[in-house]
């Protein structure tokens, strides 16, 4: 007789540390799952970042990081590639000798791409290090990779790009995100004064399909192009938003979802007044929301909300300052009708302290679920820059961000609900530098607005890692500020949990299969 057994608890612990999902259990008690169940490092990690483009000026460094701890096991690798070009379908030449002259240059143009797109822009091959490369210009690609072993657990990566001069001017930041199936975009326009692109990558080797719904104060806008859009396999394309719509609205939401595969989607913005910056995806819909980290010296805050559901919300909106929390004048609740964007104008709610807005139902019975940003801006006048605060979710276990510079780096750091303690380990440099520890106690229901130590002997740029010790949830963002010339460049990214580990629960049998 010949015995083979396979193991399905092996099967279920390598799948669960790869896409975070695996059960043996029958249902049973919550809380003796909880306790029974085994906390493991992923073991695989995916991230897109759209392309910078946008001006001749451009300059854009790219960083990746994971952080110092326990890996996924083996050596792994992380690794951000170019996105591959995407061809124009119009390009068929025919019998056209210059049509067939611009196909053939643009094939050519698109074999190079491919070559290119084999070898790293970034590669990280330790963790508690980060990276960088650089780019110049409007022709930085989109970049797709994938990050294994115990390299996997909470890899992070942004590009950081500045635009000096002319109409897209400012300091735009973006933390690299991974792939999804829906996307919440309040802050978004189709307005004359603004240029608004959504980004959609594809880092898998199908092509994706993608639809587009805009939704202004008075409900879903006209659109006959936002269905079935095309995202090529390990490719990124960019559309106008305007273009998507007959309608001009200043302020909208954005909701991007998938019919077939998964992608990364972002949304560049441009205001002919007030600069440039990207727009990342909002929590998924909740009934209570925090948006961590106004800038102290904000000149202008405005907030989007919009209420996907069946059901109106009205929400109370408060500031959660240095020392309390308190509604702003005339502005205390916001009344959201289902299907439509709702906007407050909060000027400078925050009066020269930094502090995060929380969003929570007026009726606990009446917990209708939302999305929101905020449209920050610095200066006045021609100095004027925007960035924007998404709604997110807490830090949890961990979370990074990258691209900290010796000086312009603030961390604001906020417990909505309870006390909290927090650890913040400031990576060595890329260059060179030794880590640095704090630890940090945020009092409920305040922000505290931190300036990181940098690490010792540092040589480039370093990430920022934030964990939680004890206490309530806590939620963050990273502000980052670099001189411009009178303008107030800046760039705000928040800290989420890093889906760094999985929950494995625990096997009550043993499956084995028996040949004779």
């Amino acid at each position: 007789m010949k015995s083979t057994h396979l193991s399905l608890i092996a099967a279920a612990v390598a799948l669960a540390a790869v896409t975070g999902v695996a059960s043996l259990t029958e249902p049973g008690d919550p809380a003796t799952e909880a306790t029974t169940a085994s906390v493991l490092p992923v073991e695989r990690s995916s991230l897109v970042c759209p392309a910078p483009g946008g001006s001749d000026l451009a300059e854009t460094r790219y960083t990746s990081f994971t952080p110092a701890g326990k890996g996924g096991g083996a050596e792994g690798a992380a690794e951000l590639k170019p996105a591959l070009p995407v061809l124009d379908e119009e390009q068929d030449a025919g019998t056209d000798p210059e049509r067939t002259e611009k196909s053939e240059k643009a094939e050519e143009a698109a074999k190079k791409a491919k070559e290119k797109a084999d070898k790293p822009v970034l590669a990280v091959r330790e963790p508690g290090r980060p990276v960088t490369a650089e780019a110049d210009g409007s022709d930085a690609p989109a970049l797709v990779g994938t990050a294994t072993g115990r390299l996997a657990p909470g890899w992070a990566a942004q590009q950081t790009t500045t635009i000096t001069a002319g109409t897209a001017r400012g300091l735009l930041g973006v933390g690299c995100t991974a792939p999804d199936t829906d996307f919440w975009f309040p802050g978004a326009s189709t307005a004359k004064s603004r240029q608004d692109y959504v980004h959609l990558t594809n880092p898998d080797d199908a092509a994706a399909v993608a639809d587009i719904e805009l939704y202004g104060p008075d409900g879903a806008l006209k659109s006959d192009v936002g269905d079935g859009i095309t995202v090529p396999a390990r490719s990124s394309v960019a559309l106008l938003l305007s273009t998507l719509t007959p309608d001009a609205v200043k302020d909208l939401t954005a909701h991007v979802t998938t019919r077939s595969g998964r992608i990364g989607a972002v949304i560049r913005t441009a205001d002919e007044s007030a600069g440039t910056d990207w727009l990342t995806a909002s929590e998924d819909p909740s009934a209570s929301l925090v948006m961590p980290g106004i800038p102290a010296d904000a000149t202008s805050v405005q907030l989007v909300a919009y209420a996907p559901g069946e059901d109106d919300a009205d929400v109370k909106v408060q500031l959660m300052g240095k020392t309390s929390t308190f509604s702003p004048a005339g502005n205390d609740t916001l009344h959201i009708k289902s299907g439509m964007t709702a906007t407050a104008d909060l000027r400078d709610v925050t009066r020269g302290e930094a502090g995060s807005l929380r969003l929570i139902p007026v009726e606990k019975n009446r917990a209708t679920e939302i999305v929101a940003a905020l449209r920050v801006v610095r200066g006045t006048g021609a100095g004027q820059e925007i960035a924007y605060i998404p709604a997110t979710a807490p830090v949890g276990a961990r979370a990074s961000v990258t691209d900290n510079r010796a000086k312009g780096s603030t961390l604001s750091l906020t417990a909505p609900a309870a006390e909290a303690r927090v650890k913040v380990t400031a990576s060595a440099g890329s260059g060179g530098g030794e880590p640095a520890v704090a630890t940090y106690t945020v009092k409920a229901g305040t922000t505290m607005a931190v300036t990181p130590t940098p690490p010792a002997g540092l040589k480039g740029t370093y990430a920022l890692t934030v964990e939680t010790v004890s206490g309530g949830p806590v939620h963050a963002s990273r502000t980052l500020m670099v001189p411009g010339g009178g303008v107030k460049m800046f760039t705000v990214q928040t800290l989420p949990d890093d889906g760094g580990t999985v929950r494995v629960p625990a096997a009550r049998q043993d499956l084995s299969v028996l040949d004779d």
